[in-house]
């Protein structure tokens, strides 16, 4: 044999194992890994279903109320103060109107205004984070200047300003919600502008750039949807802030005008009577807290989830 011939022993009498990559079978990215955990916590799951009872009864009240002889504009002094009755269940208002009837035509009012103040504020405040982090610069000091003005302003006083300008006859949901989500978008700016500044600086924006797409349509593709999370998380909970607004509006008088139905215009009646009729103000002050509440609840179960540090510590 000569001194260069090499002998190679075969592979399977060498005993060597060959490392394979290993690849995961379950995809994972930001929101499979949120959902994987929110599906295992039971808060989330009661949460959920609170707000898919609270929309329900906000899109087709009937179907809680085809039972009651009345409407919850039906009153009649005769009833005044009465404890619950066949076909009553909660009982009257000191207006003699029925105290279920209101509170499930309520919620509609509730959580529409809460859903469109709700757009409003997050609209507003992405736009004004986005481009301040993004484009930088004298935009993002002049923008940032302007949010600081915004946020130092209590957003339910300056809503009792406005609607206590505008006469009761204009008075609307969409009125009512421009009032609340259009001071009240500051905290949203200022979350986004911290989002779009960290992702912007990712290899994946600069390769964008590179390759010829524009920093408008960069921003769009790519920073915002990689930015928005923590925006959903405060959008939830600015949706909590923005019913009980409402409510508190309503409850001051300066609410929807006429003879809309709201939770908050009903525990203002109900509290002349507290003493000696109070379940007319317990029900709908129950029905406000439960719905922010869960809503609270909501918005905390979904920062925790796409937070990965705090999926990690549990």
């Amino acid at each position: 044999m000569s001194a260069n011939t090499h002998f190679v022993a075969p592979l399977s009498d060498a005993g060597v194992v060959v490392d394979a990559v290993k690849i995961e079978e379950k995809k994972s990215n930001l929101w499979l890994d949120a959902w994987r955990d929110l599906r295992k916590r039971v808060l989330f799951w009661v949460a959920a279903a609170i707000i898919v009872l609270i929309v329900v009864m906000a899109v087709f009240p009937t179907l809680f109320t085809s039972t009651l002889p009345v409407g919850p504009g039906a009153c009649s002094l005769d009833f005044s103060n009465n404890g619950p009755s066949s076909g009553h269940p909660l009982g009257f208002t000191r207006q003699g109107c029925d105290v279920w009837s209101r509170l499930v035509y309520g919620t509609r009012v509730s959580l529409m205004v809460g859903i469109f103040a709700t757009i409003i504020s997050t609209v507003l405040g992405m736009v004004m984070g986005a481009f301040a982090g993004y484009y930088g610069g004298w935009l993002d000091a002049l923008l940032s200047r302007v949010g600081d003005i915004f946020f130092t302003i209590p957003y339910i006083i300056a809503a009792i300003v406005v609607m206590t300008v505008i006469p009761s006859d204009l008075r609307n949901v969409f009125v009512l919600a421009f009032a609340i989500g259009g001071f009240s978008w500051a905290s949203t700016a200022r979350i986004m502008r911290a989002e779009v500044l960290r992702v912007k600086q990712s290899d994946f924006v600069m390769g964008s750039i590179a390759l010829g797409l524009s920093r408008f349509r960069t921003l769009l593709a790519h920073v915002l949807p990689n930015a928005i999370a923590p925006v959903i998380v405060v959008a939830t909970l600015s949706l909590a802030g923005s019913i009980g607004a409402e409510a508190t509006l309503s409850f001051l008088g300066v609410g929807l005008g006429g003879n809309t139905v709201s939770w908050g215009a009903d525990i203002s009646n109900a509290q002349t009577s507290i003493r000696t009729s109070p379940m007319a103000l317990f029900w709908p002050a129950l029905a406000l807290t439960v719905t922010v509440l869960a809503f609270v609840t909501l918005g905390e179960m979904l920062r925790d989830a796409l937070d990965p540090k705090a999926r990690a510590q549990r």
